[in-house]
């Protein structure tokens, strides 16, 4: 009984340190340098001819997606961080926006684990999608 109460309390904590984890605009408000559109374990990286507004109207695409809430950056600074959290435990991924002339630039990534099964890339293609 008293290694059960162990293993439910380390999942609690766990849980609690995926929800609750401070997320630092220093780390995750950047966007490494990339040209063309790729996909990896951890997230994917996409370049989408959007025209010149094309970040303010991602912006207003992506704000109105459930669990999303604004990290750091604007329209106006020409790029914006998001964090998106799955549905039911709440992790959260990180979605960065920059508009460089008429491209868009979008990297979006996990933070814990080493897989994402794919859910920023749908993510992403759907809000595309709608733009």
């Amino acid at each position: 009984m008293t290694v059960l109460m162990i293993c439910l309390a380390v999942v609690v904590v766990a849980l609690g340190y995926i929800r609750l984890a401070p997320s630092d605009p220093n780390v995750w408000h950047k966007l490494p340098a990339f040209e063309a559109d790729k996909q990896f374990k951890a997230g994917v990286m996409r370049v989408v001819q959007a025209g010149p507004d094309g970040l303010a109207r991602l912006d207003r695409i992506i704000q109105a997606a459930p669990r999303v809430k604004l990290l750091a950056g604007s329209v106006d600074q020409g790029m914006i961080t998001y964090v998106a959290r799955s549905k039911v435990i709440g992790f959260p991924d990180y979605v960065t926006v920059k508009q460089e002339g008429d491209l868009l630039k979008v990297y979006s990534r996990l933070r814990f684990g080493r897989s994402d099964l794919g859910v920023n890339g749908k993510r992403l293609q759907g809000w595309l999608n709608a733009l």
